[in-house]
């Protein structure tokens, strides 16, 4: 059997969503936004892993385009950062309308594939410090169409607790709590990427709508902090949420966990931020690795986390999110946007079958969005917006 033939004969039926691709920052690093200088109808494998013409042969049906900025923006600062990735996004859409379309809903998501050429494209703002402890900045983030919120990124916010942080509030403070009803209320996906054990576990506890993880493994097959512990995905059948493993070798391979340790301490030394990917940061990682050689995941390695996770949650309860354009490192076979049929092509040699592989690529994703639309549409009728304050409900 041709597993590559059929991969791609299910994915012409059943694109891939993505649950998270960091292009936007990518742009804004690299070219500060100047889409001149870097066209992504042109053939952009030396700078990104992401461009159209490899997006249309990894048959991308829809992607979560990441609004992230980095923790060191605070306050006002972050709010202005994010709306500038909005607005990169915006941009893409209006310089190449017939590849990308706009989506705000499941039913946007679902004509796109209808229609069969245009990806549909959404936005998810990857840290809760770019609404600066406000809620009515949460809604201004939706109105401008972000579709979900990760709580955190690698840094606690006041009200919430980082994988990769000191314990600050224990998981979610009441103000947390109160973000995620609000973001039940107006419809934004609950996102518990980079979040502690702790607050996925306060988040299911609050949450009335499905979350989502946009990009996290499973903490069993490769024990990294960013990943989710068994006993969380176990809650996801009862929540209805969907956890979309991610592609970073260092949260998905054991061997690659110590040695990005080392090349982050290497980047460090040398002035930079851990996760620049510019052409200078990524000059200092490609020489560490020529002195370091790095343990390299594949596609087999992504396979593996699904696995575990369709044992644990159910088939209805994954999906996938690569994080490209937001690691220095991919897997073989996965090295771009391009890979996704590599990766359904390692699932079927297992034996997984065509309405699973259509749950995993397509269905999945879009049902955890239309049942967040629901839970809105029945909250909104009887719960005003919220106006609470950090100060009010934390002290």
């Amino acid at each position: 059997m041709d597993h590559l033939a059929a991969a791609r004969a299910l994915l012409a039926d059943f694109p891939v969503v993505d649950g998270h691709n960091d292009l936007p920052w990518a742009l804004r690093e690299q070219v500060r936004y100047d889409l001149d200088r870097l066209d992504i109808g042109a053939d952009q494998s030396a700078h990104l892993h992401t461009d159209l013409a490899r997006m249309k042969s990894g048959c991308v049906g829809a992607q979560f385009w990441s609004v992230y900025v980095r923790t060191d923006l605070t306050g006002d600062s972050a709010v202005s950062a994010t709306l500038e990735q909005i607005d990169v996004v915006a941009q893409l859409l209006a310089r190449y309308p017939d590849h990308l379309v706009r989506a705000l809903s499941a039913d946007d998501m679902e004509a796109a594939r209808r229609d069969g050429g245009r990806i549909a494209s959404l936005m998810g703002a990857e840290g809760g410090h770019s609404i600066n402890n406000s809620l009515a900045t949460l809604r201004a983030l939706h109105t401008l169409g972000v579709r979900y919120m990760t709580l955190t990124h690698n840094d606690n916010t006041p009200w919430a607790d980082s994988a990769t942080d000191e314990p600050g509030v224990g998981g979610l403070s009441a103000f947390g709590r109160e973000v995620v009803r609000e973001m039940n209320r107006v419809g934004m996906l609950v996102d518990l990427s980079h979040v502690a054990a702790t607050t996925m576990s306060d988040a299911l506890d609050t949450s009335e709508a499905p979350v989502v993880f946009s990009h996290s493994s499973a903490r069993a097959v490769c024990d990294h902090p960013r990943n989710i512990p068994d006993e969380i995905l176990s809650r996801l059948p009862a929540n209805g949420g969907v956890a979309m493993a991610t592609f970073v070798p260092k949260f998905i391979l054991p061997e690659a966990v110590s040695w990005t340790l080392r090349a982050d301490e290497n980047m460090r030394a040398h002035g930079l931020h851990h996760l620049d990917t510019t052409a200078g940061g990524m000059k200092v990682q490609r020489a560490f690795e020529a002195d370091n050689p790095r343990p390299t995941a594949t596609a087999a390695t992504v396979a593996d986390h699904l696995d575990h996770m369709r044992e644990v949650a159910g088939i209805d309860h994954i999906g996938i999110g690569g994080d490209y354009d937001g690691t220095a490192f991919t897997p073989a076979g996965l090295e771009d946007v391009a890979g996704y049929p590599n990766l359904i092509a390692e699932l079927i040699s297992r034996g997984w079958s065509t309405p699973d592989l259509a749950k995993l690529t397509w269905q999945n994703a879009v049902r955890v969005l239309r049942d967040a639309e629901s839970v809105a549409r029945d909250l909104q009728p009887r719960r005003a917006p919220s106006n609470a304050t950090l100060e009010q409900l934390d002290g």
